[in-house]
């Protein structure tokens, strides 16, 4: 509009000066070939956020001026979703039928008024999904909590598989496909260790992030056995280059080795300070989920987790979370010119150093998300 009005008031001295003749029809105004277009692709984040005092009692009275949060170190600016508790909820009950998790399938069978407490109250979809090497669809989305629930009460065990992440996948592209309105979340019933995936960690992360996916998980310990293959793969002894800081010297003492985890994390450390915070927040999140994923699945995304003892506890921990996910604060930014790849998100309280904040910690970025911004007005 700027540019318009500087060519109107430039021509006007001419038109003045000559003689008005009858108006003539004039070519439709075409468009500036250097005006920019304006194309913008916005990522928005949703920061679910539990808030309690010491003692585990709940909070609810916060305001969005109360929280700060920060993406890679950057301070954002913050919405508040206000009534988020009364939200249409899309539930995807996620169980592992393979591997260890056939020996707890009979603690499923008496579930139906834990999942009440979930879903009850709220317009609600839930979907059952059992999972070994591969995913199951064995209860598509519904509004009937007790076929759900006659569904986990009668699984068959599975191969000896427990494809965690292909599950998780699975479970993303279903919730993906329902109304934006609904909340999304998965339960997770699994053990700790995912082995037999063929999805990509990175991948099964970008789709967790991409859909605002909250997960509640209950893992079970999985084997030694389990844990020390798995760790294998991560944990190479191979050195680095010669006399670089990830070389490692062949002849060390093992017992006094500290690790390649830790090296790696004060090499990164080494390096410039925007790339050091973003690769040591990759390393720490793919390793962690590898060596525990159904904890750190959840935190990523500022779900909660719940280590499975028996029926009972798991009963209690499905009533506490019933009673976390409707109370939770949802909190929204647009990250400015984000770039792709995993970003480190930090949310804190700024005047309440009494209260414990639980959120996500990271999210995921797209490589082809870009904002794109009209340049200054000319003088």
């Amino acid at each position: 509009m700027k540019l318009l009005a500087a060519v109107a008031l430039l021509g006007m001295p001419a038109l003045l000066a000559q003689t008005p003749a009858p108006p003539s029809p004039q070519p439709e105004q075409q468009p500036d070939s250097q005006t920019a277009t304006l194309t913008v692709h916005s990522t928005l984040v949703l920061v679910p956020a539990l808030v309690r005092t010491k003692s585990g009692q709940l909070v609810y009275t916060l305001k969005a001026d109360d929280f700060v949060l920060t993406d890679d170190g950057v301070e954002q600016k913050l919405s508040l979703e206000e009534d988020s508790g009364s939200q249409p909820l899309a539930l995807v009950v996620l169980v592992e039928t393979g591997s260890d998790g056939a020996q707890h399938l009979n603690d499923y069978r008496d579930l139906a008024p834990m999942l009440d407490n979930v879903l009850g109250g709220i317009e609600h979809r839930v979907a059952v999904v059992g999972f070994d090497s591969e995913p199951q669809l064995l209860q598509n989305f519904t509004r009937n909590i007790d076929g759900a629930a006659g569904v986990l009460a009668d699984l068959d065990p599975g191969d000896q598989k427990g494809a965690i992440f292909d599950a998780l996948s699975y479970a993303v592209d279903m919730l993906r496909k329902q109304p934006t309105t609904y909340r999304r979340a998965i339960l997770l019933l699994s053990e700790t260790i995912d082995h037999g995936s063929h999805t990509k960690l990175e991948d099964a992360l970008k789709a967790i992030s991409d859909t605002n996916t909250a997960i509640y998980s209950v893992g079970f310990a999985s084997t030694k056995a389990e844990i020390k293959h798995e760790a294998s793969k991560f944990s190479s002894n191979e050195p680095g280059p010669p006399h670089g800081c990830f070389s490692k010297d062949p002849n060390a003492d093992p017992a006094t080795y500290e690790g390649r985890a830790t090296q790696n994390f004060d090499c990164f450390a080494e390096l410039a300070p925007p790339l050091r915070l973003i690769k040591m927040a990759v390393i720490a999140a793919t390793n962690a989920m590898r060596s525990n994923a159904s904890e750190n699945v959840a935190k990523f995304t500022g779900g909660e987790h719940f280590k499975y003892k028996d029926a009972k506890t798991l009963q209690r921990d499905l009533f506490t979370i019933s009673n976390h996910i409707p109370n939770r604060y949802v909190l929204s930014f647009h990250p400015q010119s984000p770039h792709p790849g995993l970003h480190s998100v930090t949310l804190q309280l700024r005047n309440y150093s009494d209260l414990v904040v639980q959120a996500r910690s990271s999210y995921w970025v797209d490589g082809d998300t870009t904002v794109t911004t009209p340049p200054a007005d000319k003088p």
